[in-house]
């Protein structure tokens, strides 16, 4: 840790009825950068009508980074925020353009890969939610989703097919190097893994075929965080 800082860092994660198990992709990405610059953290677990606990914020979402007394909100913005409050760590863009390139994979991932992925994943992760979250969890996903939990399940075949076509840049990318920053992973890497994280914590079905030329990647992504291939509620190796 930095002199600067008042006190540890805590970060606030989404957890599900078990509170070991930590399953949002935008707090993994965050867990995965601290790993990557070798902070600690203090890792407090929350749910979604907990909203009080973050207040301060000025908003209702996680994660949330406590840091020298300041809370910190929006993943983009924390991974910002700890690549220059700790330079001295090793740096999550890599050289300059980095950063402008890694902000490109957190918008995909937002707009495009986390949309496609929920309507595969969001019943199951209905099932695990704790139950003080379950009726505000599937009220707000139904209708940010435009279907019933039910048709969703029945739609699954469906929604994994359109799901491949997103993720069809990432493997071609990914089928000529080891990671998308090139010879080690970056923030990039992180923000793409940590969906598959989401995945394969909330739901008990393998959203990739046996053979999908993403799995050499996630593998690789395995072993250099291993704490993440390890955490509580995983639920099958890549």
């Amino acid at each position: 840790m930095t002199a600067s800082q008042a006190g540890p860092l805590q970060l606030f994660e989404l957890a599900a009825a078990d509170p070991q198990v930590r399953f949002s992709p935008n707090c993994w990405r965050i867990r995965l950068a601290l790993i990557h610059k070798g902070l600690e953290c203090e890792r407090l677990d929350w749910r979604f009508t907990e909203k009080q606990r973050i207040a301060a914020s000025g908003q209702g979402k996680v994660p949330v980074l406590v840091d020298g007394g300041r809370m910190l909100h929006e993943s983009w913005d924390i991974a910002r925020h700890l690549e220059r409050s700790h330079a001295d760590r090793p740096s999550l863009f890599g050289p300059a353009p980095g950063e402008a390139l890694a902000r490109f994979v957190n918008q995909w991932a937002a707009e495009s890969l986390h949309p496609a992925l929920a309507r595969v994943i969001v019943p199951a992760i209905a099932d695990m939610v704790a139950d003080c979250d379950r009726a505000y969890f599937v009220q707000t996903r139904e209708a940010t989703l435009g279907a019933s939990m039910d048709e969703l399940r029945r739609l699954r075949g469906e929604s994994l097919a359109a799901l491949n076509k997103v993720l069809q840049p990432l493997r071609s990318t990914l089928g000529t190097q080891d990671f998308l920053c090139g010879a080690q992973p970056l923030y990039a890497d992180m923000v793409a893994y940590s969906a598959f994280q989401w995945a394969r914590i909330c739901d008990p079905q393998p959203v990739l075929a046996a053979d999908d030329g993403l799995r050499p990647w996630l593998r690789r992504m395995d072993e250099r965080f291993p704490e993440a291939a390890r955490a509580p509620g995983v639920r099958y190796p890549f």
